[in-house]
């Protein structure tokens, strides 16, 4: 009669964590996990010694010391009597204020000249990809520098604006001035100031600017809600209500409303003796920094963005047309949400790549966190090791953060398998 029963379990002997694929896999894992540990300890160890070895110990102890500098932009309050800590966070901020501006401009240049390279004007379309491969084939420092060089060069001194007869004159209304220093451009006043919330630190933040925020997350609630309810009615019914008028009017008529009730008007600037006054004078380095950032990373978004449309089968078109849908609702419903799924993997990286090339700052003398942290400050410090390290990691983190917003996007956005 044959013995059916079940074997006994097969003793653990150290040759099996080699032989048996059950263990294996785990052994390799933890081998290399130690010899990575160790390489690494080595690396630090050897740092340590060879710090001591030349008198010098590993601290950030500098961060607290005086600046003794001044940075032309500053979002913040600064002086020279400040800390290198707040000049490396008022670094840190012209960094985000250029990637997070030319993240935008980039995407909205992007998808303009990507859809116009489509375009059957023959005209539109080999004027987009000559911009296109100009822009992607020449190095981005030569970029700045040229875009910088005719600001520097060809635009008028500030003293050009001025007199009964002058030589230059301001655009958009008399709004902005473009001179060789700098562009005044109008910043926004108050008529019924409500005050400002002090968050420490010499830094403050207007009510207004809370209200208005506040404001904008409700009106996205709402807008959101509506959607909703619109939804619910079309699968109920099969006919979707025109909602557009009401998502307009909760994301618009709130902030109009605070806009009359704070008396919200632009200031512009007004040349008084050799200078613009009133306004905001902005660094030339920050527009050219921005402007060749922009247009730059705006020629690879716009491939990403024709290659998304073309990536679209033109039969989901023709289909969509077949139901009865307008081609703005096909563009929405049909193109772009097969499109995305190939535009915004490559798109993250375009974004990473705006965030990591303005540090090419220094080029035009735009004081980033490479500029103070990365610059003068470990010039001043010798410290050049951790302020290596800290800008290493401040990289890293906006690195990480936006890609952890845009997979959160994608995610949203992607096609639901049913």
């Amino acid at each position: 009669m044959t013995d059916l029963s079940v074997p006994a379990t097969t003793p653990f002997r150290p040759s099996m964590l080699i032989y048996d694929r059950r263990y294996r896999s785990m052994t390799f894992q933890v081998i290399v996990f130690i010899l990575v540990m160790a390489l690494a300890w080595w690396l630090v160890n050897n740092t340590i010694r060879n710090l001591a070895a030349l008198g010098k110990d590993f601290n950030f102890g500098f961060l607290w010391q005086r600046a003794g500098y001044d940075i032309p932009q500053t979002p913040i309050p600064y002086t020279s009597n400040d800390t290198h800590l707040r000049a490396a966070a008022v670094g840190l901020l012209n960094t985000l204020i250029v990637s997070i501006l030319g993240c935008i401009a980039a995407t909205v240049v992007g998808i303009i000249a990507g859809v116009a390279r489509l375009s059957k004007n023959w005209l539109i379309a080999r004027l987009m990809t000559v911009y296109v491969e100009a822009f992607r084939n020449v190095p981005l420092l030569l970029w700045i520098l040229i875009v910088f060089a005719i600001f520097t060069e060809v635009m008028p001194p500030p003293n050009a604006f001025r007199g009964e007869n002058p030589t230059a004159s301001m655009i958009l209304f008399d709004n902005v001035a473009l001179t060789n220093r700098y562009t005044a451009i109008p910043t926004l006043g108050m008529t019924n100031d409500p005050g400002s919330l002090d968050l420490g630190a010499r830094i403050t933040i207007s009510w207004a600017t809370l209200a208005f925020a506040v404001v904008l997350v409700a009106g996205w609630i709402a807008r959101r809600m509506i959607g909703a309810w619109a939804q619910q009615i079309q699968d109920r019914t099969g006919s979707r209500p025109t909602t557009w008028w009401m998502s307009l009017g909760v994301m618009t008529v709130p902030s109009l409303l605070l806009i009359w009730y704070f008396g919200l008007h632009l200031i512009p600037p007004t040349l008084k003796g050799f200078n613009f006054t009133g306004g905001l004078n902005v660094q030339n380095g920050l527009v050219a920094l921005w402007l060749a950032l922009t247009l730059y990373t705006g020629a690879f978004i716009a491939e990403i963005v024709r290659a998304g449309i073309l990536a679209v089968s033109r039969g989901q078109s023709e289909a969509a047309f077949a139901l009865g849908l307008r081609p703005g609702r096909t563009m929405n419903l049909v193109i772009l949400p097969q499109a995305l799924r190939v535009i915004i993997p490559p798109l993250i990286s375009q974004y990473l790549n705006l965030t990591k090339n303005s540090s090419l700052a220094i080029a035009v003398g735009y004081m980033d966190i490479k500029g103070t942290l990365g610059g003068t400050t470990l010039n001043q410090t010798g410290r050049e090791l951790e302020a290596i390290v800290l800008m290493m990691g401040v990289y890293l983190v906006l690195s990480l953060s936006i890609s952890a917003g845009m997979n959160l996007f994608n995610a949203r956005v992607k096609l639901k398998e049913r």
